[in-house]
C-alpha cells in the first residue's frame, strides 16, 4: 500500500489488546500499541485526531453494539478493528455468530474510512493456545475473507513466531508487555505503507532457561493472581470491563 496522503485521524476499537493492556504507566493507566500509532501519526500531521473506543473484556457482540456505529460517525482515515478472541477463548462459542457480528462490523465501517485494519492477533506459546488455536484459525479465516470482500487490511500478527515468545508477555499470560506493544504498533504503522522503523518480527535473543522451581513457582502465582479470577468471572458471567468507560471516546486532537 502506498500513502498518498497523511493520516489526519485515527479510531480504534477492540477489547484489552486495543485497550493496551499490560503497557502499564507510572500513573497506573496503560498505553498500549494504539496509543504508539497515534503518537507516531500524529507526528506526521499537526491536525491529527484519535480515539479509542476500546474497553476490556468484551466480546464482539458488545464491540458491534456499543463501537461500531459511533466509530462509522467519526469518518476517519484509519480504523482499525480487533474483536473476536475473547469469543473464541470461551469455553463454549458459536463461531456462526461471530461471523455475523464481525461481518456487521466490516460492512459498516469499511465504507466510513479510508483504511479499516482488521488483526490476526498474536498468541502466547503453550498449552492453552493449542487448546483454541483450531477456533482462532477459524477467526482469522473469517477476517482474511472480509479484508478481501471489503478492501481491508490484515496485519498478521499471528504469523510472527516472535510474537508468541513468553518474553513478551505480561505474568497475566493474556496481554503484551510493553515491548509487545510496541511491535505491533510498528506492524500496524508498516500495514499503512508508512516506511518501515524497525523489522519488528526480528526474533529475541536466546533464553537462559529458567530453574524448574522458578517455573513452578510462577505458574502458582499466575493461577493465584490471574487464572482462577478470569475463571471466577466467566463462570458469573461478569466481565473486566462491566462498567468501564471507552477509553478515549472522543475524536479529539492527540497529545
Amino acid at each position: 500500500m502506498e500513502m498518498n496522503a497523511p493520516y489526519t485521524s485515527f479510531v480504534a476499537l477492540g477489547d484489552s489488546f486495543t485497550e493496551g493492556m499490560s503497557d502499564e504507566l507510572s500513573d497506573g493507566s496503560y498505553r498500549g500499541w494504539a496509543d504508539l500509532l497515534a503518537a507516531r501519526l500524529a507526528a506526521l500531521e499537526p491536525d491529527f485526531r484519535y480515539a479509542n473506543l476500546a474497553v476490556r473484556g468484551k466480546l464482539i457482540g458488545q464491540i458491534v453494539a456499543d463501537q461500531v456505529e459511533p466509530a462509522a460517525a467519526m469518518r476517519a482515515d484509519v480504523v482499525t478493528l480487533v474483536g473476536g478472541l475473547n469469543d473464541a477463548l470461551r469455553p463454549r462459542v458459536d463461531m456462526s455468530r461471530v461471523r455475523g457480528h464481525l461481518e456487521e462490523a466490516v460492512e459498516r465501517l469499511a465504507p466510513s474510512c479510508r483504511t479499516l485494519v482488521l488483526m490476526r492477533s498474536p498468541g502466547r506459546n503453550g498449552p492453552v493456545m493449542e487448546r483454541f488455536r483450531p477456533r482462532m484459525e477459524e477467526l482469522f479465516g473469517i477476517l482474511e475473507e472480509l479484508a478481501a470482500r471489503h478492501g481491508a487490511v490484515v496485519a498478521d500478527l499471528y504469523g510472527a513466531p516472535v510474537l508468541g515468545d513468553p518474553r513478551l508477555w505480561a505474568v497475566d499470560r493474556l496481554h503484551l508487555t510493553a515491548e509487545g506493544h510496541r511491535r505491533v504498533a510498528e506492524a500496524v504503522w508498516q500495514s499503512l505503507g508508512l516506511p518501515p522503523a524497525e523489522d519488528w518480527r526480528a526474533e529475541l535473543p536466546p533464553a537462559r532457561p529458567a530453574r524448574w522451581t522458578a517455573r513452578r513457582t510462577d505458574d502458582l502465582r499466575f493461577a493465584r493472581q490471574h487464572l482462577v479470577p478470569w475463571v471466577g468471572r466467566r463462570l458469573t458471567g461478569r466481565s473486566s470491563g462491566d462498567g468501564r468507560p471507552a477509553k478515549r471516546p472522543e475524536l479529539l486532537p492527540y497529545s
